[in-house]
């Protein structure tokens, strides 16, 4: 009980010294991103090497087809899938816009079942399935995404599962709906689909609604699905989730997108800053520590910023509230990971890696090729003292830190587009298949 109670108190002085001040467990991985949001567990030690024999605890056959990342509350694993059923609808061949036009696109005309699935973490069993929306999808996703792309999140009390277009629904621990949110259609940019996820804080959760058609901001009563507040946007598409921090006095809502990346207040939703200076079809989430906030985008270019929140104030764009850039190797897809005061980050969505000091940008290493692996979607996440990272066939582990050392390269049978999730000692990987948990023996 001692124990536990100092590391209560140091883990409370830690969270204040980098800016977070609730909605943070250890214990679990209640968001896409984890607890800090930054793709990093606050604790754990999961297995380095692992296999379809080795370290395995349980692996679950997943229904359907989803590439959102799981989420853990205790001993509950939420997983969002999308089932195709023998359903055909007929479709009315409909001239697309300029803007809309197809590139790597695919169409259905099949029902799809969206669900909500809660697996046991203990032994792998699913314990209920729950489809909230049973429909054909409108618009087409990318050949490389799938209709279930939006991670879940949790406040230990309700799950809250988004599904873009299909929208956002409030269910319990025993799988009833409680109550459901229709955004309406979204218009994503060149038919790539989908695949934000939702940022729970506090009493609410932010939903960041960036398409072709009118942009939004949403900030929803997390108990009744209800607009606090709702702001419009001059944004085209992006993928980016809404990351909350407090700083400078402030409780703020980040938004990283094409136009702008822009700072709201928690409260009202009142602009406080904006800067410029991304790419287009911006992925990455803002990432922040120490005071800084890390912005990136890789699609057609590259850029970085660091950006100092105890000066931000109005539109920062080529001031000194901007402390540092970067030019290469940024990522397209993949979120990066900002763990011990560095920040490593894939290019674009190729087998490299490369990793900065957060706080001015030294390199430590840059374009470190990913040994097995040619392509990937799925974002990485750190712990202790190593990287873990997924693609087709392969998990590999690199060690945390200055100098660039795989650890171990594990083969897998499954292709991985979700993000791998730690809690404690157990590595949780959701791939086209199957969802695996790996605990050492």
């Amino acid at each position: 009980m001692k124990t536990r109670l100092t590391f209560t108190i140091l883990f409370t002085f830690f969270l204040a010294s980098i800016g977070f001040s609730q909605n943070i467990d250890a214990d679990n991985w209640a968001q896409w991103r984890g607890p800090l949001g930054t793709g990093a567990a606050i604790k754990g030690n999961p297995p380095i090497e692992f296999s379809e024999t080795k370290n395995l605890k349980w692996k679950t056959e997943i229904p359907g087809k989803g590439h959102a990342t799981p989420i853990v509350w205790e001993d509950k694993i939420i997983v969002q899938t999308a089932v195709q059923t023998d359903e055909k609808i007929e479709l009315e061949e409909k001239e697309e816009s300029e803007g809309q036009r197809r590139m790597s696109g695919t169409k259905t005309d099949l029902i799809h079942e969206f669900k909500v699935i809660l697996v046991n973490r203990e032994n792998g069993k699913i314990e209920w399935e729950t489809t909230v929306a049973r429909e054909l999808p409108q618009e087409s996703t990318h050949d490389l995404g799938s209709w279930a792309s939006n991670s879940p999140c949790t406040d230990g009390e309700y799950i809250y599962a988004y599904f873009g277009s299909r929208g956002l629904f409030c269910l319990d621990f025993e799988g009833n709906i409680i109550w459901k949110r229709d955004f309406g259609q979204m218009e994503k940019r060149m038919s790539f689909g989908e695949g934000a996820s939702p940022y729970l804080y506090g009493d609410r959760i932010f939903i960041q609604w960036d398409h072709e058609g009118e942009s939004l901001l949403f900030a929803i009563n997390k108990k009744t699905g209800e607009d606090i507040w709702k702001l419009e946007r001059d944004e085209r598409t992006s993928w980016s989730t809404p990351f909350v921090i407090e700083a400078n006095g402030k409780t703020q809502v980040i938004t990283s997108a094409t136009t702008n990346v822009r700072s709201n207040d928690f409260e009202t939703g009142e602009l406080l800053w904006t800067s410029t200076g991304l790419t287009a079809n911006v992925i990455p989430n803002p990432v922040y520590a120490d005071g800084i906030l890390f912005v990136m985008s890789g699609f057609r270019g590259t850029a970085l910023q660091a950006i100092d929140l105890t000066t931000a104030q109005g539109d920062i764009s080529e001031t000194k509230s901007i402390l540092w850039k970067h030019e290469g190797e940024t990522p397209y897809t993949p979120n990066p990971v900002l763990m011990d005061g560095k920040l490593y980050f894939l290019r674009v969505n190729n087998g490299y890696i490369s990793c900065l000091d957060a706080k001015d940008g030294t390199i430590n290493y840059s374009k470190q090729k990913l040994e097995g692996i040619s392509s990937i979607f799925s974002s990485p996440t750190g712990v202790a003292d190593r990287i873990y990272i997924a693609a087709k066939d392969i998990c590999l582990v690199i060690k945390a830190g200055n100098n660039f050392e795989i650890l171990s390269s594990n083969t897998l049978d499954d292709n991985f587009h979700a993000s791998p999730v730690v809690v404690g000692n157990q590595l949780l990987l959701r791939g086209f298949k199957s969802l695996y948990c790996f605990e050492e023996e």
